[in-house]
């Protein structure tokens, strides 16, 4: 979700219209139909500067559009309509435009226009959703996590080394990387929209977020914004989320989000991944459903839809640390070794999938400022293209077998709202046409050469050394 601050102004003559001040605008009920993007209510969005009232609309995607209430939706509403045109916004109820619109992203370049035109010829319209393969091994995985699920619960053998696989520190790691896979495999497709067609089945599956300790509608706020503005240093929550302790920014020197400890973070960002299952099992944010990230950046949270799901989210909540905390501390003593193990088990998901979703965006080469064109010269930058020279694939079809297609993080980012279980087939034609237009396509055969680059990127960017070199855009 787009931030509302700081960032729009109308670039189409609209602006000429604001006479009044901005103050006036938001409060005087005679000037509402045009008005400035903190005043819109839980209850409307803003799309290219036009205010619309989703009160009564019936979405074909259920009621998720709501989620979005009070906020400008322009780069989420496009990156999740690839057919966009015209007549579908004509279905919502127009209620105003916004006099502080200014769009950063240009979309209908003749970039998008080719690369939908070759990768729709694979993939038709109203496939694109999960295929037979894709559900068969997501209910793999489901069967997989409860089954290591009911043992890690109710097992007593946590220190009995007799039989290996009873152990709670086997059991610890396997639960861990089970609870990665619902992560990857199941909840990612479902709550992207991209699993079926029908959205009952998206929204069930999308609660494999509270089964392994996090929480859907907080990973939605965040990832959705990071999805919308990919690599940005101001509107990405995930390119500042681990600030202080480590930066995935390439800040340029003397920069205050520089510290110096980060010139060490090339050898030990990988430790502190393993605390994201800590930190997000614990964090006070399940609480309000206000996601800190995405509300840094301008994103609204206090619509009617949000509000009444934080009795369900701190349920599933507690739930969870009834089954993964208190039930093995109960079953196998509270002590120290008891709750070493249970930590074990988070570092297991933690780095599972924290390492995977690191190498997605922070390589060398990536483009760590796509904005920068676009606050120099004024002229919107082609989203399409940006998400291409932020993003990097690794592997193939056995690689996204096992990750939930998100080795395929550039196609990925073209198509959110394809299921993973098509990327393998289009990303030789998504290559092609970027090789075509002359833009940027990151790629590694394996895993272990995007992992070399990550851990060089980091290292550099926590030395300054790329400045050394070239600016915060990653362009020599």
């Amino acid at each position: 979700m787009p931030p509302n601050a700081n960032i729009s102004r109308r670039s189409n003559g609209l602006a000429s219209k604001a006479t009044v001040s901005t103050q006036d605008l938001d409060n005087d009920p005679a000037l509402q139909s045009v008005r400035t993007m903190k005043s819109l209510k839980g209850t409307e969005i803003a799309i290219d500067g036009v205010i619309y009232d989703i009160t009564d609309f019936v979405h074909p995607g259920g009621e998720v559009v709501k989620f979005f209430g009070g906020n400008d939706v322009t780069v989420q509403y496009r990156m999740i309509h690839p057919y966009h045109t015209g007549k579908h916004l004509e279905k919502m109820k127009e209620v105003g435009k916004v006099v502080d619109y200014e769009a950063e992203y240009k979309f209908d370049t003749e970039f998008e226009r080719d690369i939908k035109r070759e990768v729709f010829k694979i993939v038709r319209r109203g496939r694109e959703f999960g295929t037979p393969g894709y559900f068969f091994r997501a209910f793999c995985y489901i069967g997989f996590f409860f089954f290591m699920q009911y043992n890690f619960a109710t097992s007593t053998t946590f220190f009995n080394y007799n039989n290996w696989y009873e152990s709670g520190v086997f059991m610890a790691i396997v639960f861990g990387v089970a609870q990665a896979f619902i992560g990857l495999n199941v909840q990612h497709d479902a709550n992207h929209g991209a699993a079926s067609k029908r959205p009952w089945v998206n929204d069930l599956l999308g609660f494999g977020t509270d089964l392994i300790g996090s929480n859907k509608w907080n990973w939605m706020a965040q990832h959705w914004t990071h999805h919308a503005f990919t690599n940005h240093n101001e509107k990405d929550p995930d390119s500042f989320s681990s600030e202080p302790i480590f930066a995935f920014n390439d800040y340029p020197p003397g920069h205050p989000k520089r510290k110096w400890y980060h010139k060490f973070q090339g050898a030990y960002f990988i430790f502190m991944l393993g605390f994201y299952w800590l930190s997000t099992v614990f964090n006070p944010q399940v609480i309000d459903l206000r996601q800190r990230g995405a509300q840094y950046v301008g994103i609204q949270m206090e619509n009617d839809y949000i509000v009444k799901r934080r009795k369900v989210a701190i349920s599933l909540r507690i739930m969870y640390m009834f089954l993964n905390i208190y039930s093995p501390l109960a079953n196998n003593g509270f002590s120290m070794a008891t709750a070493g193990i249970i930590f074990l088990m988070g570092v297991s998901e933690s780095l599972t999938l924290s390492l995977l979703f690191s190498l997605s965006h922070n390589f060398e080469n990536s483009d760590r400022d796509p904005s920068a064109e676009f606050r120099k010269t004024g002229e919107p930058i082609c989203w399409f293209k940006s998400q291409v020279e932020t993003s990097s694939t690794y592997g193939g079809a056995i690689s996204g077998y096992l990750t939930g297609g998100l080795n395929f993080q550039v196609e990925h980012h073209l198509f959110p709202r394809m299921s993973s279980a098509w990327y393998p087939y289009i990303a030789p034609t998504v290559r092609e046409v970027c090789k075509k237009h002359g833009v940027n396509y990151a790629y590694y055969p394996w895993i272990w050469q995007n992992l070399i680059s990550t851990f060089s990127y980091m290292h550099k960017a926590g030395t300054g050394a790329n400045w050394e070199l070239k600016p915060l855009s990653g362009r020599a």
